[in-house]
């Protein structure tokens, strides 16, 4: 006897949702997952199964009643070779939300099948060796990309970018291993050549290798947009200025010095890249009270953690690296050849100028043509990895580079989710929608 339904592992179970968008549509397609896909696909067409991977006209009808549901395109795509590794059927309905409810319900009425969990698709994608670890990451980025930089990264790395570099990576390493452990078992064979410079410098090359990618930008400058800080003192046209970028009032302008107190953050993307501007308490040395106090101090944190730092004083007070900012034009002169741009937001004057200025700088702390972000979660294995082929490239006792270089495979499944935890895993795909 089959086992319950419910004491079957998950990945047991057949699986089924809408994929597409929320009815009425012009199209929905709901997909079928697992070992009872092709009898759902039969029940519903009455019909002998299409050939695999052929889009064929059916008429689907509730196999109890036998009633006519619709009239669709179905595919059959049998595993491994489909998108989660296992048998899967497509069904394109009429999008209407009538069709799309009943399809549903008689699927659910199917014996075996059962409704997918967020994310579940493409989970099952990633357990059955379809996709990787970094390549879910970027699927989930790319379902929630607001801005064409976010988009590009997201496929970027969803195309596998970092996964075929990783590939090469392993293989590399594995063979280096193998050299080691060559040494280390048969070290008193007369024909077993001791770690020699060729080895250390197949070495020093994978080192090399993957210090380029430990040198991308993070992924949090395109998820949360690079961090413009706006700096100076009170009364110097900050709000005012975030308020024109914004083309909203986002901050509070009045003629009272110390308006501002805290930070005021406001995401707006320019030219397809995301910024994150954040006003700041003005900057002074005698705070009226403690409240002010703390937004000052709070101003200080803000301006060392920015990636862009647009100052409004005076520009001999201007930290380093700053972009220096003679606002107020309309009503007040300044020396054209110490500041960077000159600018009003009453007029207008210089606002064309400071936005190209920001792209500018943005480009060069985001990632370049077919270049990509990484998250946190990778840029740390990958200084895993790297800290282990340093200390492989500093040992001369093999015992020791071995385990280096064990280090750096384990660096390695870390980045792929090979050697990933339930938490990390259940954290990532509950991001997905359901029907991915």
């Amino acid at each position: 006897m089959p086992a319950a339904p419910e004491n079957r592992p998950p990945e047991a179970e057949t699986i089924f949702a809408l994929s597409s968008g929320a009815p009425p549509a012009g199209v929905a397609v709901v997909r079928i997952s697992g070992a009872a896909a092709g009898g759902a696909l039969d029940s519903l067409t009455g019909r002998a199964r299409p050939a695999a991977r052929r889009s064929v006209l059916r008429t689907l009808r509730d196999p109890v009643t036998s009633e006519p549901l619709d009239r669709a395109l179905v595919l059959w795509l049998p595993g491994p070779g489909s998108a989660t590794g296992e048998d899967m059927a497509e069904l394109h309905l009429h999008g209407g939300r009538a069709v799309t409810r009943s399809v549903l319900d008689v699927l659910a009425g199917l014996p075996g099948l059962r409704s997918a969990e967020a994310g579940e698709f493409t989970r099952r994608a990633f357990a059955n060796g379809r996709i990787d670890l970094n390549e879910a990451e970027a699927l989930a980025d790319l379902l929630t990309a607001e801005t064409d930089a976010q988009r590009r990264n997201a496929m970027l790395l969803a195309g596998g970018a970092l996964s075929r570099a990783i590939e090469g990576w392993r293989e590399r390493l594995l063979m280096l291993s193998a050299r080691i452990e060559a040494v280390l078992d048969f070290d008193d064979e007369e024909d077993v050549t001791p770690i020699d410079a060729g080895f250390a410098d197949d070495l020093r090359h994978l080192a090399t290798d993957v210090a380029r990618w430990r040198s991308a930008p993070p992924a949090e400058r395109l998820r949360d947009g690079i961090r413009v800080v706006l700096a100076g003192p009170p009364n110097s046209g900050k709000s005012s200025l975030i308020n024109a970028l914004s083309g909203r009032e986002a901050a509070i302008v009045t003629p009272v010095a110390g308006t501002t107190r805290d930070l005021i953050e406001v995401p707006l993307a320019i030219g397809g890249t995301p910024f994150l501007l954040v006003d700041t308490a003005g900057l002074h040395e005698r705070p009226d009270d403690e409240v002010e106090a703390i937004g000052i101090g709070r101003a200080a944190a803000a301006i060392a953690a920015a990636d862009i730092l647009l100052w409004l004083g005076p520009a001999a007070d201007a930290p380093a690296g700053a972009l220096r900012i003679g606002a107020q034009a309309d009503r007040l002169s300044h020396d054209r050849a110490s500041v960077d741009i000159v600018l009003s937001t009453v007029t207008g004057e210089g606002m064309a100028l400071l936005r190209e200025q920001l792209l500018a700088r943005a480009a060069a702390l985001l990632p370049g043509e077919g270049e990509a972000a990484l998250s946190e979660r990778q840029r740390l294995a990958l200084a895993r990895l790297g800290d282990a082929l340093g200390l492989a490239t500093a040992e001369g006792d093999p015992l020791l580079v071995g385990e280096a270089l064990r280090l750096g495979r384990a660096a390695l499944d870390a980045l792929t989710g090979r050697a990933g935890t339930e938490d990390l895993l259940d954290g990532l795909f509950g991001r997905f929608c359901i029907g991915k």
